[in-house]
């Protein structure tokens, strides 16, 4: 099958949802860390809180943007640039065990005890290790479009290319768009979210995600999880995907028939789908009361 082309590419983007009214942002301090940029939709409520992590070359709103309207009505959501993405953390090495200390740091300056964690794809690397970092403020997990692990040892490089390959079409296409296509608000949008991460930090955090490996330890989780499995997903394979599901003992799952960029791009789909697995996961967590 042919590689799709650059234009294939961005034909694809350009299908993406319109992008709703979002709350207001603003830059965290998190002391000894570093700043990020939050958008945090809570206040003093009965809403559980949730955290959303977001996927790798992207910002936490352009994964999240297309489920945030519909996740607020029932939970305070917490969304936030991961280090090394966007207006996130940017000192230092890109380290996973970082990434999720810097989860229990954004609670910490937000002033909550305990919250939920959903993960898409990178994301959910990062919220398995917050759960083993951090057990006694995590409550549940909900894990997207992700696994255990990203690559076995033989295909470790390939992920790495691929990540490299992305790092590569974000610093060549972002002028093309800019300058060739007369794009919507939202569309500038989009591509301002996509362009705030470089490249190079791109393919560095795929270099790190390819060692990544939870299997010794996954059967451990303790808390309420739901898996959400992209079934056409050609960069995670769903077998491994409903494999995590298994090896977690309080999981349920929940299959969308879209790939690995459904989050966005078959958010029609996927939206039902993540809202039933953090239903099921808060109300096993009794709402965090």
């Amino acid at each position: 099958m042919a590689r799709p082309t650059t234009l294939d590419l961005l034909g694809k983007v350009l299908k993406a949802p319109p992008v709703p009214a979002i709350p207001p942002g603003r830059v965290l301090e998190l002391p000894g860390r570093g700043t990020t940029y939050l958008v945090d939709t809570g206040g003093h409520d009965d809403r559980p809180p949730l955290f959303l992590l977001h996927a790798l070359a992207c910002t936490g709103l352009l994964t999240w943007y297309p489920c945030i309207e519909a996740l607020t009505r029932r939970y305070r959501v917490v969304v936030y640039d991961q280090r090394w993405h966007g207006q996130g953390i940017r000192d230092g090495q890109f380290d996973l065990d970082d990434c999720a200390d810097d989860v229990a740091a954004v609670a910490d300056a937000l002033g909550i005890d305990r919250f939920l964690v959903a993960g898409y794809s990178m994301g959910t690397l990062v919220g398995q290790l917050t759960w083993r970092r951090h057990p006694d403020r995590v409550a549940g997990l909900v894990l997207c479009a992700g696994a255990t692990h990203f690559a076995e040892e033989h295909r470790q490089q390939a992920v790495r290319r691929t990540g490299a390959r992305i790092a590569a079409f974000a610093e060549r296409q972002h002028r093309v768009v800019a300058e060739a296509l007369d794009q919507t608000a939202d569309q500038r949008w989009a591509w301002r979210q996509f362009r705030a991460t470089p490249g190079a930090a791109v393919a560095g955090a795929a270099s790190v995600l390819a060692r990544f490996d939870s299997r010794p330890w996954i059967g451990e989780v303790d808390v309420p999880a739901a898996v959400v499995v992209t079934a056409r997903d050609r960069l995670i394979p769903p077998a491994r995907q409903r494999a995590m599901a298994g090896a977690i003992p309080l999981a349920t799952s929940y299959e969308v028939a879209a790939g690995h960029i459904a989050c966005v791009l078959a958010a029609d789909r996927f939206r039902p789908a993540l809202l039933a697995a953090v239903a099921s996961v808060s109300s096993r967590a009794g709402a965090l009361r």
